[in-house]
């Protein structure tokens, strides 16, 4: 009754009216937090190029060598690049470094004697204005937040994009509004009833209808209002709908999927501390269909003499001693239904492995990074350029291309989204 009591008071000094407006300003004040989630900030774009395009190249041509960071792998860190160099200096070196180091230029030389005298690759193909893209997504990714220890990025995709909110963060601040949303609605609902309420029992002075039952009247009312019933069994089965359509085209998707293996092999010890390249132990990559799964005789290579000692180590030998093979779970794996060739992409599209399988020489235990779906392989033929240099089967299909059109050849152009090419 206290309650009941002070509640009327309270309406007796705020009138509905001003109890309404009082909550249009909540909901005003959340209009502009609602815009965000729904818009969120998209991946900033530096003033000097495509962050978005730049990402691309990037994961296409250097990241194999190089880190956006200033930590140093096959190449430095490219963090802080354009103060090191000016711009047409790296796109002399990017274009020709041999040339450069050929010629004697300074900063070339001492680069080339720092990093034990590895040649970088040639990139003549680049115009300015894609190394000016590669270079805003370097600044981009260095004045980006710094990941959370121990979780890498995706690659491909998918995943974190810079200077724009993660999907989780705008899920739970969409599902916040939304519950805000539905909280304020109730409270204008309640008040408007309370407000009905004090305003007959001050006419009925009281000796009218108990103001409990006048409310549950009115809920009662409310409930069975054809129209109320009507939109909350359209919301519910437009959510559960939803819900139906989002699990149906997850089926046979397995990004994330990172399952523990037999034996406690790292790629992130071999393939980045040691520099190991993937087709010594993937021996299929470049030229097979399949990239080939290592036997145990490729391990005893290094491990016939190297920490034989390790209880994961001697899971290798007791293999070997009893002619079983080690049976590793695969993690990346095509449907029967879809044609894929390792050494098509690898060989001759010059795709590095990162592309598909993410930084797989940060990985303690290998996951599936990318999505690995019709629609992400379609994406990456639009997008991709066919790598033509001193190959003369492409002569006459760039000619004839560059004659009606302005951009790159792409995977596309040449077939890449037949249905044959992949489904026979």
């Amino acid at each position: 009754m206290s309650i009941l009591v002070a509640k009327k008071t309270f309406l007796k000094k705020k009138s509905p009216l001003e109890m309404k407006r009082f909550i249009a300003g909540l909901l005003l004040f959340c209009l502009p937090l609602f815009a965000l989630a729904q818009d969120p900030a998209p991946a900033g774009d530096a003033a000097s190029g495509d962050v978005a395009n730049g990402e691309t190249i990037f994961k296409q041509n250097c990241a194999s060598c190089h880190n956006t960071s200033a930590e140093k792998s096959v190449g430095p860190g490219l963090k802080g690049v354009q103060q090191r160099h000016e711009f047409p200096w790296l796109v002399k070196w990017i274009h020709n470094s041999q040339a450069m180091i050929a010629a004697g230029d300074p900063a070339a030389v001492a680069l080339y004697k720092q990093y034990n005298q590895a040649q970088m690759t040639s990139f003549p193909n680049l115009s300015e204005t894609d190394i000016k893209d590669i270079l805003a997504y370097v600044e981009e990714a260095n004045a980006a937040p710094a990941a959370v220890a121990g979780a890498p990025a995706a690659a491909g995709a998918p995943a974190a994009q810079s200077g724009a909110p993660s999907d989780l963060f705008v899920l739970v601040l969409v599902a916040l509004l939304v519950v805000m949303l539905l909280v304020l609605g109730v409270l204008l609902v309640v008040v408007t009833l309370l407000s009905k309420a004090v305003s007959g029992d001050a006419a009925a002075g009281q000796t009218g209808t108990p103001f409990m039952e006048r409310l549950k009247g009115t809920l009662t009312k409310t409930a069975n209002n054809p129209a109320i019933r009507s939109a909350t069994i359209w919301v519910f089965v437009l959510l559960v709908t939803k819900a139906l359509i989002d699990g149906a085209f997850n089926v046979g998707v397995h990004q994330g999927y990172a399952p523990k293996q037999p034996i406690a092999y790292s790629h992130k010890l071999h393939a980045g501390e040691y520099k190991i390249d993937c087709n010594y132990c993937h021996t299929g990559a470049n030229r097979s269909r399949s990239a080939h799964i290592p036997s145990a005789n490729i391990c005893m290579n290094c491990h016939g003499v190297i920490k034989k000692e390790s209880p994961e180590i001697q899971k290798i030998y007791a293999a070997i001693e009893n002619n079983q093979p080690i049976e590793w779970v695969r993690v990346h794996n095509l449907p029967d239904f879809a044609y894929f060739n390792h050494a098509q992409h690898v060989n001759v599209g010059g795709l590095e492995c990162q592309q598909c399988h993410g930084e797989i020489q940060n990985m303690e235990v290998v996951e599936q990074r990318s999505s690995l779906t019709m629609g992400w392989c379609i994406d990456c033929h639009r997008k991709t350029d066919v790598n033509t240099k001193g190959n003369a089967y492409y002569d006459k299909l760039v000619q004839v291309h560059n004659e009606g059109s302005k951009e790159n050849l792409k995977v596309a152009d040449i077939g890449g989204l037949e249905c044959s090419k992949c489904h026979y």
